[in-house]
């Protein structure tokens, strides 16, 4: 069956191409800490390993990961939900994410930045590009500390789709007999 496409908003193309998980990216800055949640993120290089995200100048998080120049990514699964939107609803200037929604932050290995110990991967990140912040509010960052749980088969991850809907990740379709192409 061949879809039938009818005209669309163009505020709301994000709900079609927001599908990345959701992640928190965790910031510390002159004995301030928080944690906002970020859908707006690609990764840019695998060797070294370039990840961009969008942290807007109106989020407390924005003055933090400019001043320290560090952060960490970290993701959540389906049974963090409840912390997502709490994070995701509250400023950072007024609380503690942490320990509002019942987040362990965990000392990272390389970035002063704290790790969501909840979350099943977490990655420490150095700002490698800053060119794009001003004009985009686009931050470029080296991963230079991988943490990821393994035993997650398929990670159930959260991806927004805009308006308060999350999908959620599921099932997996394996063409790899057939991938010929390297590093997509």
């Amino acid at each position: 069956m061949t879809p039938r496409k009818t005209n669309f908003p163009l505020d709301q193309c994000r709900c079609h191409l927001e599908t990345g998980p959701i992640v928190l990216v965790g910031s510390q800055w002159q004995a301030e800490r928080n944690l906002i949640v970020i859908g707006w993120h690609m990764m840019l290089g695998f060797t070294p390993a370039h990840f961009g995200c969008l942290i807007t100048a109106a989020n407390h998080s924005h003055r933090l990961v400019r001043g320290s120049r560090e952060c960490t990514i970290n993701i959540p699964t389906l049974e963090l939900i409840d912390a997502v939107v709490g994070v995701g609803n509250s400023d950072g200037d007024a609380l503690d994410k942490f320990d509002a929604f019942g987040l362990t932050p965990t000392p990272g290995k390389i970035v002063s930045a704290p790790l969501v110990e909840e979350c099943y991967a977490s990655f420490e990140c150095r700002l490698v590009d800053d060119s794009q912040i001003d004009r985009h509010e686009l931050f470029i960052w080296e991963i230079v500390k991988a943490h990821v749980d393994t035993s997650f088969d398929l990670a159930r991850t959260l991806h927004y789709r805009g308006h308060g809907r999350f999908m959620v990740a599921g099932d997996e379709v394996d063409r790899s007999a057939d991938f010929r192409v390297q590093n997509l």
